[in-house]
């Protein structure tokens, strides 16, 4: 506690870092999925290719793509934060698009072919119809790429990029094992404050999606027997 305390600025520093880092890589990655998404729902001959493809993209290793990204990219080490939000945003592609997919695939078709007949144009129903109705699923995925990308941003630190993965090297380094366990800590508690925001803004953005609760009929106390009517 004693070292957690001394260096509670430094925690809060790189987490304030790595929760940008995920946060920017996790919104790039959804703006990207939700097209890719709709082009493997709407289109059933590429469906399977299109989510198999990126599906293959989380199998590779992360270290190696943060090594090979700058000599793809060209972008090199003075702007080395690029590629870590590069590697989490195609880790992210990769597990939101079988989420939208799915999600629009589980849009009941009478509720289109309704909204069809009321008279809303394919942009304007997939906006206002398909994609609210498949919320709940997309959220899911959301919130499991969440938790993916912030425990995966770690990584970056082994190429140099600061953010709690730092806490992770260094105490080992220099074998200080409270750090070691703040950075873990620190990692996990980002991850369960991202996760319930995503949830609360999930009943905010999706209020329909509250159960209702119906309270159950309250029965007379048996009378006992030989009581007085």
């Amino acid at each position: 506690m004693t070292w957690v305390v001394n260096n509670f600025a430094l925690i809060g520093e790189l987490t304030l870092t790595h929760l940008r880092q995920s946060v920017v890589a996790l919104i790039i990655g959804f703006v990207l999925s939700v097209p890719i998404g709709w082009i493997a729902w709407r289109y059933q001959l590429v469906r399977s290719s299109v989510i198999t493809i990126t599906g293959l993209l989380y199998t590779i290793p992360s270290l190696a793509l943060l090594i090979l990204l700058p000599s793809l990219t060209g972008w090199y080490s003075f702007v080395s934060e690029t590629n870590l939000i590069v590697a989490l945003t195609i880790y992210a592609v990769a597990i939101l698009v079988r989420s939208v997919s799915d999600g629009l695939d589980s849009v009941d078709p009478d509720v289109r072919q309704a909204a069809t007949a009321m008279g809303y144009g394919a942009f304007r129903r997939f906006w206002a119809v398909e994609f609210p109705l498949a919320g709940p699923v997309v959220l899911a995925g959301v919130r499991v790429t969440a938790a993916s990308t912030i425990s995966l941003a770690t990584v970056g630190v082994l190429v140099g990029i600061t953010n709690l993965g730092y806490l992770f090297t260094n105490g080992l380094q220099r074998n200080i094992i409270p750090e070691v366990l703040a950075g873990v800590l620190a990692v996990v508690v980002l991850a369960l404050v991202v996760d319930g925001v995503l949830v609360l803004a999930g009943r905010m953005l999706m209020p329909w999606t509250r159960r209702v609760h119906t309270p159950r009929p309250v029965r007379s106390p048996a009378l006992p027997v030989g009581a007085n009517a």
